[in-house]
């Protein structure tokens, strides 16, 4: 039951994770396609990550509240919801306000369901079988390096038509495991029950000294646990200074990671290449990320985080740098050979590092402001971005943001190594 349940997840991942690849990582093909122009795509995709920002919350207490629709029900009807809506993508010749709304509202509840995806992992434990996500989710990534390199040559070969339909269809995918998932979760969970109930037929002798035993562990819990302490916004402010500098440097680090993502097309036919070659990049990144994301609990053992963010700092500007100088785009598959480890090892140990130096009462704040700057980083680079290249062109957009990354670096060494543990 739990490998069934185990691949059953991993499926789901798979499958929102192609979805993901087919509408946002190829938004900008799409777009392009039906006549929008770099800083109108920017003004789309960025205004899609700030609904985002809006929604997620919301959903996340939707989720939380709703007794009589479970969380596979509640990414059930969104993914419904979503197929529907990027059908309707097809209904439009050529750019219209109508699309760009429609646009704006599918990347925004794509973006929102991820934290539903990703918490269905505990949810799905809860039966009794333990979800492996960090397996999972690298599954996601498999997929989405696969959806990415065949979707690249069916849009060479048929057309934009293409990226809808292939995200209808892993839609459908999504909504055909949902049910199998919903299924081996009530399966497992009355399993567990019974054997629960199995488990507490015991003899009135038993049952006094159980009964004595929790006694004594809930008056140890008692005198052994204390309440998290509660820091305000004001409180963290003035604990983490260092740490608020750090995490400004990520808006500037990871603005040329935004950049690729948004606008690896345009990156590309600059040098000479093409929709089939943006997958098959695409496909390659996502693939590169896998060891560092892997494997990252045992590099951590060896070296700090501090250490690894400082590295992974330097591999985006290498990356960056190199792409802007590159002449073909077999140049820039060896650019993005950085890619290996700098956005796993940045990324994972920005969230370990949170956990090392942070209590407990500040810590979701330490980590939902790297999300933030994350995401800030996002709409600057799709606001920014769309402009640089309708005025000065792909090479001028590598040149600005490898300063900003080289910026972000510099602060990035010179703060990570102040932020102090407080436990």
């Amino acid at each position: 039951m739990k490998r069934r349940l185990n691949l059953t997840y991993s499926a789901i991942q798979g499958a929102y994770w192609m979805y993901f690849g087919a509408i946002l990582s190829f938004a900008s093909v799409f777009l392009l396609g039906k006549g929008y122009t770099n800083s109108e795509i920017g003004v789309i995709l960025a205004a899609a990550k700030i609904l985002a920002v809006i929604l997620q919350p919301l959903l996340a207490d939707a989720a939380d509240q709703c007794r009589r629709v479970s969380l596979i029900g509640i990414v059930a009807m969104i993914g419904a919801g979503l197929g529907a809506a990027t059908a309707s993508l097809c209904l439009f010749p050529e750019k219209s306000l109508a699309l760009a709304v429609l646009f704006i509202l599918i990347g925004a509840w794509l973006t929102s369901l991820q934290p539903l995806i990703n918490s269905m992992a505990f949810y799905l434990s809860r039966s009794g079988h333990a979800i492996n996500f960090g397996i999972a989710r690298s599954g996601g990534s498999v997929a989405y390096s696969a959806l990415c390199a065949v979707l690249g040559s069916l849009v060479t070969i048929y057309g934009i038509g293409a990226i809808p339909l292939t995200g209808v269809a892993a839609l459908a995918l999504l909504l055909l495991t949902l049910p199998i998932a919903a299924r081996l979760y009530r399966r497992a969970s009355s399993e567990k029950a019974i054997k629960e109930a199995a488990g507490n037929v015991e003899s009135e002798a038993g049952e006094s000294a159980k009964r004595e035993t929790g006694e004594n562990e809930k008056s140890e819990t008692e005198r052994s646990t204390k309440k998290d302490e509660t820091i305000t916004l004001k409180d963290f402010v003035t604990r983490n200074g260092m740490f608020l500098v750090f995490s400004a440097s990520i808006v500037l680090v990871f603005f040329q990671n935004s950049v690729f993502n948004t606008y690896l097309l345009q990156i590309l036919m600059d040098v000479g290449g093409n929709s089939g070659q943006m997958g098959r990049l695409f496909s390659f990144m996502a693939l590169l990320e896998l060891p560092g994301l892997f494997f990252f609990s045992r590099i951590r053992m060896r070296f700090s985080c501090q250490f690894l963010l400082k590295v992974a700092s330097v591999a985006f500007v290498l990356k960056v740098f190199l792409s802007y100088l590159a002449p073909s785009v077999g140049f820039i598959y060896l650019a993005f050979l950085f890619q290996l480890i700098s956005f796993p090892i940045f990324l994972s140990a920005s969230v370990h590092l949170v956990d090392e130096v942070m209590e407990k009462g500040e810590a979701v704040k330490g980590q939902s402001l790297i999300t933030g700057m994350i995401t800030l980083s996002t709409v600057f680079a799709s606001l920014l971005g769309g402009v640089i290249l309708d005025h000065s062109g792909a090479s001028l957009l590598l040149l600005v943001s490898t300063v900003l990354c080289v910026i972000g670096t510099v602060i990035v060494i010179l703060s990570v190594d102040r932020i102090r543990a407080r436990r």
